[in-house]
């Protein structure tokens, strides 16, 4: 699911019943007709009554339950950063507290980084230049490019190394590239920011512009040679498996061998260098710039990463252009939130076996189980009868779906972060070694069997995803709590909510992207050219109506970018209906339950997860880049094509929210 703002799920959903979820009708708008607009009217009510907090640049039921987390997680934090008894306790409690300590991250000022700047100023040729990448690399600041390890998408059951475009500032290439005044005047912002950074990280003003300007030059080069974002969805245009020599022959200016030395790295093997045009811009980059810009720009990136964990000045600057300007926060979130979210995410299994010892109920993962064990039937049940799939396709698709895996709560074995070392002197040296160990960790698997028990979320977030790779659903602790799931909810909340994002996640493994990959994970074409081309229409139209979706202003819903997303969405929703039909057969509902039937109750609930008001900035911030739609049209947008949904509130032809029959998509 991997949502933008974390919105989604549950505070229009109150216990108005012991053991059964109700509807709240102070939650409705029903000034607004269901025909007419069904996220107005199942939401409407929700979102006057709940402003965007200040500290917030979105604010929904998911944001709701991330933050009742954060609590969990504070009372935990407190607990054992006072009184920290077994090792994962100390290091846990000792990374928090050296992050709570406020006066000391501000007398430290720019001194954790002068190491690091010092070596940068002591650049003076082109492999001393290459050198620093390579350790900034280490500390997981991947500037100029990205370089991780992944399973290999032709051979899922190894690791490969995995390297691409990366190195930019700015969300996204094209907010170097576009040329209206909302963009030339945003890049003003942003070369203004970074000479601020920079004479925080002590050049004078006259040398920060200057080094600000070089910045700039540096990275619209690289952005020029990036794919746009919609171009980095085909998987199999951005996967190009060669040798070091291949890549060295192919980008002469930058020494490889001696990169993969310096990373740990000395045997990579065979790569996969998703986007080979990128790699040769940066090598022709690297020897046409100066060294002293390549300095200015890698002072930036050092600063840019570290920023939000250094002094007050820093902070205060880093949020004025990436908070509030790019997104419209009007207000920094509390401290302790803020560490608690850097301590998850550099040592989130060490803080998750915390987390799920006292917030992880085991009859919530037995009630998942089930769940997804009636979506996985009813998507098979789909999948069998559908029209338009031939039988050899089709046999495949039965096939991957039979070897999904399901991750529920928290992985079977933990990672050891003992080798990390943790004290509460300095909050940016902690976070610089756990950076350390994580990427040492991970460009070790290089060259290794995949280790299918490791997850790529933490414990306690509350999200969920699908891996391609891996052919795997996954849902963290986070997202298994009341009231978005309650093991002892009725089946219409429980189906609609976490029923609709467990369909979702397993139609991503059949979307346009996931649909490429075979039952062993590997990127490989499955399908008979005229299935193939019965899919890509059906995925055109999604695409099409989600293109004529105004979101703000002017501004469009990019349905090519989002299709996956909107496609995941479409079949998530049907799949959670037609197992909920199954369960409803089997333990039938009241059929009038706070003024509304099971069916009823069900679409409620599935409006409910995305109920969500964003700022304008953040909502143009992520129209432009991200691979969601925004939450309106995650309702209005898969409903408006379903017949159970047209059934179930008496939707009558003609109406918004039900498209004419030669516009109607159904895929899965």
């Amino acid at each position: 699911m991997r949502n933008h703002t974390l919105a989604a799920f549950a505070a229009l959903l109150c216990l108005a019943t012991a053991g059964r979820a109700g509807i709240d009708p102070k939650n409705l708008d029903t000034s607004v007709k269901p025909q007419d607009d069904f996220y107005q009217y199942a939401d409407g009510g929700w979102l006057k009554a709940n402003p965007i907090p200040a500290d917030q640049v979105a604010w929904g039921s998911f944001n709701v339950v991330d933050e009742n987390n954060k609590a969990n997680l504070r009372k935990i934090l407190d607990r054992v950063s006072a009184h920290g008894t077994t090792p994962i306790e100390k290091m846990v409690g000792d990374f928090y507290a050296s992050g709570m300590d406020e006066a000391a991250i501000n007398a430290a000022g720019v001194a954790p980084l002068k190491p690091e700047l010092d070596r940068i100023a002591a650049i003076r040729s082109a492999a001393d230049l290459q050198a620093e990448i390579a350790a900034l690399h280490r500390r997981n600041i991947h500037v100029c490019f990205g370089f991780a390890s992944e399973p290999d998408p032709k051979n899922s059951s190894m690791i490969i190394g995995a390297g691409g475009q990366g190195g930019l500032g700015l969300p996204d290439r094209d907010y170097y590239l576009r040329d209206d005044d909302k963009s030339k005047k945003l890049r003003e912002l942003y070369v203004a920011h970074v000479a601020r950074l920079l004479e925080l990280g002590g050049e004078t003003p006259a040398e920060a512009q200057a080094s600000a300007g070089a910045v700039m030059n540096v990275e619209i080069s690289l952005a020029r040679g990036s794919k746009k974002n919609t171009e980095l969805r085909d998987p199999v245009a951005n996967y190009h498996r060669m040798t070091v020599a291949g890549l060295q022959k192919l980008t002469p200016h930058f020494d490889w061998q001696a990169y993969f030395v310096a990373v740990g790295l000395p045997q990579p093997g065979d790569l996969d260098i998703g986007q080979p045009e990128f790699i040769q811009a940066l090598d022709a980059e690297l020897a046409a710039a100066p060294l002293a810009d390549w300095q200015a720009y890698l002072r930036w990136q050092l600063l840019h990463a570290s920023a939000p964990y250094l002094s007050t000045a820093f902070v205060d600057e880093n949020f004025a252009f990436f908070a509030h300007t790019l997104s419209g926060q009007e207000k920094q979130r509390e401290r302790w939130k803020r560490v608690l979210t850097r301590v998850d995410s550099s040592i989130g299994e060490a803080l998750g076996q915390l987390y799920v010892a006292e917030y992880f109920p085991p009859e919530s993962k037995a009630r998942m189980l089930k769940l997804v064990g009636n979506l996985q039937v009813a998507l098979r049940e789909k999948i069998k009868g559908l029209p338009w799939m031939d039988e050899p396709t089709r046999a495949l698709a039965l096939k991957k779906l039979d070897a999904f895996g399901v991750k529920i709560g928290y992985p079977d074995k933990w990672i050891d972060y003992s080798s990390v070392k943790i004290v509460r002197d300095s909050y940016v040296l902690n976070i610089e070694r756990a950076a350390e160990f994580n990427v040492k960790r991970d460009l070790a698997k290089i060259g290794k069997p995949v280790d299918r028990t490791e997850w790529e979320l933490t414990p306690p977030t509350v999200n969920a995803y699908y891996e391609p790779q891996r052919n795997e659903i996954v849902f963290p602790a986070g997202i298994l709590q009341p009231p978005f799931f309650d093991p002892k909810a009725d089946d219409a909340t429980n189906y609609g909510a976490i029923g609709s994002v467990i369909g979702h996640e397993m139609t991503h493994g059949f979307d346009d992207e996931g649909r490429q990959f075979d039952a062993a994970g590997n990127l490989s074409d499955w399908w008979t050219p005229e299935c193939a081309a019965r899919f890509k229409e059906r995925a055109a139209a999604v695409v099409k109506q989600f293109n004529g979706f105004v979101a703000i202003d002017d501004l469009h819903v990019n349905g090519e970018l989002t299709q996956g997303e909107n496609i995941a969405d479409l079949g998530g929703i049907k799949i959670a209906y037609a197992a909920f039909q199954k369960a409803l057969a089997e333990n039938p509902e009241a059929e009038n339950a706070d003024g509304f039937t099971p069916a009823q109750r069900f679409f409620l609930s599935y409006a409910t997860e995305w109920h969500d008001s964003l700022r304008p900035q953040f909502l143009r911030l992520i129209v432009q880049t991200d691979p969601h739609s925004p939450d309106k049209f995650r309702v209005n947008g898969p409903l408006s094509n379903l017949d159970e949904f047209a059934k179930a509130f008496g939707i009558p032809e003609g109406s918004p929210m039900r498209r004419p029959v030669a516009e109607r998509v159904s895929i899965w």
